[in-house]
């Protein structure tokens, strides 16, 4: 039994969500989302919330269950408050500005990376070396910031590249004479 797919999920003051068969639609603050489950699943909205229930006993429709009633979750808490991550910079010369409607990386390369912005995403740079990424779709939000860290990994010696704020690089102590 799934323990996340049996919690109904709460729909908070402020939100409107629309349910037309396996199909889900939240407006809030932050901006509109839709999602549409699988056809292992069924989803239903009640007086405490939406509900998820498998309609049959199947592994798959299981994992479904959970699976679905996360994404919908998710959605509900990005169109209410949002999501964010925080990257930062570290290595001499690394900078990060806002160039127009693109992020534009100075990484050490021989030339700037110009970044340009999914749809629903905003990037604001408050120091050269920090870069703050938020949206209301968690899986856009997560993949950009993805994309920007992949250009230089933290790497375990010096500890230069782009890490996630609160990410833990563990350091080498390197060659000894």
């Amino acid at each position: 039994m799934s323990r996340v797919g049996k919690l109904p999920v709460a729909i908070p003051a402020g939100v409107t969500v629309q349910v037309e068969g396996n199909s889900v639609t939240a407006k809030g603050a932050k901006g509109e989302l839709s999602f549409t489950a699988n056809d292992n699943v069924k989803v239903e909205q009640g007086e405490d919330g939406i509900t998820i229930t498998p309609l049959d006993e199947t592994k798959q429709a299981r994992a479904n269950w959970g699976t679905c009633r996360a994404r919908i979750n998710n959605l509900i808490i990005g169109v209410s408050q949002g999501y964010s991550k925080e990257l930062e910079l570290v290595g001499v010369g690394y900078r990060a500005a806002m160039k127009g409607a693109d992020l534009q990386l100075q990484l050490g390369y021989s030339h700037d990376v110009v970044m340009k912005l999914p749809e629903g995403i905003s990037v604001t740079v408050e120091k050269p070396t920090s870069i703050k990424i938020e949206g209301a779709d968690k899986q856009v939000v997560g993949q950009f910031a993805a994309n920007v860290r992949e250009w230089r990994l933290p790497e375990p010696y010096k500890g230069k590249g782009i890490r996630y704020s609160d990410e833990f690089v563990y350091r080498k102590e390197g060659k000894k004479k």
